[in-house]
């Protein structure tokens, strides 16, 4: 069983985007957390996130009775950023989630471009195993070789393990 954290912007509520990321989540099987970002914004409305979600099937917040929890933060400003990691770790703990960086990697791709001088750039998380330089990947019916990673940071990296989001 995965954890999906889907994050909603609290100041435009759920989107058509979000109900079809809702649909898939629960189709996988996977529980959902959400977080409702950009609270520090001024029309910001959590009560409007919360009512949208609680008018689709499976998706009532634990502040209305229901079993989805829905955390307010602001990745600006930091606020209630500690209380979706903690709730992400205690998920992974109950649900016995763990990852094993001996093996192949695998991940998701969350975006990819065609850049000038750099060729075809990925931006994917590890999800499990182990991704070097020099590995052959395969997205789809696509294929490639890593000469070049990079972490969050923009440092080059030569691994990258589980929970590592790289381009």
């Amino acid at each position: 069983t995965d954890v999906v954290v889907l994050v909603v912007a609290a100041d435009d509520g759920v989107m058509p985007q979000t109900k079809e990321a809702i649909q898939h989540a629960q189709a996988a099987g996977a529980h959902i957390l959400v977080a409702a970002n950009k609270i520090d914004k001024k029309d910001a409305n959590l009560d409007k996130v919360m009512h949208d979600l609680s008018q689709i099937e499976g998706m009532l917040p634990t502040q209305y009775g229901g079993e989805i929890d829905v955390l307010p933060c602001s990745a600006i400003t930091g606020e209630g950023v500690d209380g979706v990691l903690e709730n992400i770790l205690a998920y992974a703990e109950v649900l016995e989630l763990r990852a094993n960086p001996t093996k192949r990697a695998r991940g998701t791709v969350l975006e990819a471009k065609k850049t000038v001088g750099r060729g075809i750039v990925v931006t994917c998380l590890v999800e499990d195993g182990t991704l070097r330089k020099g590995d052959s990947v395969l997205a789809g019916i696509h294929g490639g070789k890593i000469r070049s990673m990079t972490n969050d940071l923009g440092k080059a990296i030569k691994a990258a393990t589980p929970g590592t989001p790289i381009e």
